[in-house]
């Protein structure tokens, strides 16, 4: 399938700490600790989709600086068009993540002036694309009208939401077909949180995030929640990227023609594999890989 991704790309540096909270110390020598990769939510969809299979158009904005080489250089190396992606920004955007060996994680994310820069969308992007992932930053405001407009299904992920009608992801969530957010900062009964989101938005899937606990999804169609315990994996490294990873695989297999509960069980076995590995943008099973795995479990 032709999938349009639209939203953040930023070098991340990832970096093992001994505990939380992280007591202060002048030095501390990290041997193999500290890794610096591509990443944003952008570049974990669009290598996850493509390493599935499906046809990538990336569109973003990047600095002109050494770091922006860096990342046309990776997308380059993974076959991914970067004609889309403009250098428009005075700096590249850029993350540090702590992790212990827990899985747990604090991240600091840099997102210099994107948010106050403006994307042109051209209509002419959108031409054989069968479905738009609109990341949910500012300059994918006019993309969501230009795809409604254009009859093109929507994908967004809200990530961390604790207000249904949150002002800054208002507009993602009203022009999504299909919605993922994670319960982290969901407050008394998700069940609730998640039909209340329907009744407002009118979403025709939405899927929650649960992290060890699993998954939860809505469908329009059924107006019910079904609920996925999770799929038990190997020692967690670091759970960066684990709702890029979800949302990635899910499209994949959703647009592909799977039943849409299968196609979020095949997501889990996507999403925790991932979770084995470092870095957001790693760790991506392919389509074949899953199916094995789905097939014996």
């Amino acid at each position: 399938m032709n999938i349009l991704i639209s939203g953040l790309l930023n070098t991340e540096t990832d970096v093992a700490v001994r505990q939380f909270p992280v007591p202060y110390y002048p030095i501390d020598y990290n041997f193999f600790g500290i890794n610096t990769f591509v990443g944003g939510v952008a570049f974990n969809i669009a290598k996850a989709l493509t390493v599935l299979g499906d046809n990538v158009r990336l569109a973003s904005l990047i600095g002109r600086d050494i770091t922006a080489n860096q990342i046309k250089s990776e997308l380059q190396e993974l076959s991914i068009d970067t004609k889309f992606i403009k250098q428009k920004l005075d700096r590249t955007p850029n993350s540090a993540v702590l992790y212990d060996n827990e899985g747990k994680r604090q991240i600091y994310c840099d997102l210099k002036n994107i948010q106050e820069t403006e994307y042109e969308f051209e209509r002419s992007m959108l031409k054989d694309i069968d479905l738009v992932v609109a990341c949910n930053i500012n300059f994918n405001r006019p993309l969501l009208r230009i795809a409604k407009e254009e009859g093109k299904p929507i994908a967004t992920d809200v990530h961390v939401l604790s207000n249904i009608e949150d002002e800054f992801n208002c507009e993602f969530m009203k022009y999504a077909d299909i919605l993922f957010l994670s319960d982290e900062n969901i407050g008394g009964n998700y069940q609730d949180f998640i039909f209340q989101l329907a009744k407002i938005y009118n979403n025709k899937i939405i899927v929650l995030g649960r992290g060890g606990e699993g998954a939860a999804i809505y469908t329009q169609e059924s107006d019910s929640i079904a609920e996925f315990p999770a799929f038990k994996t190997e020692k967690i490294v670091n759970t960066v990227g684990a709702g890029d990873s979800l949302f990635s695989a899910f499209l994949h297999y959703y647009i592909n023609g799977y039943e849409v509960y299968e196609a979020l069980r095949r997501a889990q076995i996507f999403a925790s594999h991932k979770i084995t590995c470092n870095g957001a943008s790693n760790g991506f099973l392919s389509e074949k890989e899953i199916n094995k795995i789905a097939e014996n479990y």
